[in-house]
């Protein structure tokens, strides 16, 4: 499974370590994921995803995450959260 926010598609970045001397490894950043529960109020139930810690605090802002989902342009999510959205759309219409 791939280390990628569900949500933002956020993944790991490589950098460099280093040292005093200026000598220089390489290493990974990952991002902080978790999962998560999160209750669609369109849907009707909850729906467990792989999020990141920024992203739940952008969820928790916008107010839940039927509000994020769809305020949110398509371009911009990935393919986990775009059928997601499609699935909160269609149960609001």
């Amino acid at each position: 499974m791939p280390r990628r926010c569900h949500l933002t598609g956020a993944h790991s970045h490589s950098g460099q370590n280093v040292s005093h001397s200026n000598r220089k490894t390489k290493r990974r950043f990952e991002p902080n994921l978790q999962h998560a529960h999160l209750h669609s109020d369109a849907l009707g139930r909850s729906v467990r995803i792989r999020v990141s810690t920024r992203a739940l605090r952008t969820v928790t802002k916008r107010g839940g995450l039927d509000a994020y989902l769809i305020g949110t342009d398509d371009a911009k999510l990935p393919p986990e959260a775009l059928s997601l959205k499609r699935q909160v759309v269609r149960a609001l219409h």
